[in-house]
């Protein structure tokens, strides 16, 4: 449903939202990897002049990190390697080619026991503003409220109950906590909870926020990490608490972001309240047209398209926009790419990509 008159982009995005008409849908990129970079410099991209104009959001996710960070350390080095604690206090290892988007192997995670958790907790994850956004925090997020573009805060990283917790003691730790000694994760998860109220509730004390965003990456291509009703039992109360906090706080749209399988999650996030999921890696199986036609319209999404086939050329990108062409009038639905481009795309394919996405979405 069009609108024959210019919006901005945050009236755009809201109406779009909520399903009212819009001058045209807004449509997003997810960036590129570093080599993809390179590779475009060499093949006629500008970084000050880019190519395509795609909406303008303001995605706030550093607020939320641990702060003050970890002293970026380095432990050991060779000629391919190096060993380091990162800003999170994860001890990793990683290669000195392509350091970006090379898969790191991690190491040691900083909280092990009970005491090393509220240790970190208390010496990191406080939530000052004047330290976390600057002295003149106020006065920053004040000047929010004369914004023409949506504010999106995503707690990236730190922002859930599966995502933060596996950089605190990884994935193999966190999973067996489930089991083991659920009273700690459930510690955990409690003071995640605090914690993001606590920060939200001051910065809404100053601004208007179009978006809250949850950040998991929960799921690999066949599946979620620990069985939805795990997750269930013990995540989907604390999600209830922080999202009824940001409904009572006037915050009218929540998102997450999981990469991965997530059907089986799904349900799990939609009875917490939250009303937006994104990137759905086509890759993993996430098929967005599916998904619509078994939710309906409560659940709002995000980008959904197959990033690969910006590697194959014109014929298979034609293809996969016609896929999705469906639901990109149907309100709800934001689309773009399903990740960030990998170094198999040419600036040329990445260039035909979002030219007939931005002309499906002026349609």
């Amino acid at each position: 449903m069009s609108l024959n008159r210019h919006m901005n982009d945050r009236e755009r995005f809201l109406a779009a939202m909520r399903y009212k008409p819009v001058d045209r849908v807004p449509y997003r990129e997810f960036g590129a990897w570093p080599e993809t970079i390179e590779r475009w410099l060499s093949e006629g991209y500008e970084p000050n002049n880019p190519p395509i104009s795609t909406d303008y959001w303001d995605w706030q996710g550093g607020w939320f990190f641990p702060n003050p960070p970890f002293e970026h350390k380095v432990i050991e080095e060779d000629e391919r390697t190096v060993l380091y604690i990162n800003h999170e206090g994860i001890l990793i290892r990683e290669r000195k080619d392509n350091p970006m988007s090379s898969m790191p192997q991690f190491v040691r995670f900083p909280v092990e026991t009970r005491e090393d958790f509220r240790t970190f907790w208390k010496e990191r994850m406080q939530p000052d503003l004047a330290a976390r956004l600057g002295p003149n925090w106020k006065q920053k997020l004040a000047a929010y409220r004369q914004r023409d573009y949506p504010l999106v805060v995503i707690a990236d990283r730190w922002g859930g109950f599966f995502g933060p917790l596996r950089n605190l003691l990884g994935v193999e730790r966190l999973c067996m906590l489930f089991y083991d000694d659920p009273a700690f994760l459930e510690e955990m998860m409690e003071a995640e909870a605090d914690f993001m109220i606590r920060m939200m509730d001051q910065i809404l004390d100053y601004t208007d926020v179009d978006v809250f965003g949850f950040w998991e990456d929960m799921a690999y291509k066949n599946g979620p990490l620990v069985s939805p009703e795990l997750f269930r039992k013990f995540a989907l109360p604390r999600y209830r608490r922080v999202v009824d906090f940001l409904h009572s706080r006037g915050v009218e749209f929540i998102s997450l972001d999981s990469d991965g399988n997530i059907t089986k999650l799904i349900p799990i996030w939609l009875d917490a309240g939250i009303n937006v999921l994104y990137p759905f890696e086509v890759q993993c199986g996430m098929d967005v047209l599916k998904v619509r036609k078994e939710y309906g319209r409560d659940l709002r999404m995000w980008f959904g398209i197959d990033k690969r086939a910006a590697a194959h050329g014109p014929e298979a990108i034609d293809a996969e926009l016609a896929r999705v062409a469906p639901l990109i009038h149907d309100g709800g639905y934001v689309p773009g790419p399903d990740h960030s481009f990998p170094p198999d795309v040419s600036f040329e394919n990445y260039c035909y990509f979002m030219e007939k996405l931005a002309a499906i979405a002026r349609a």
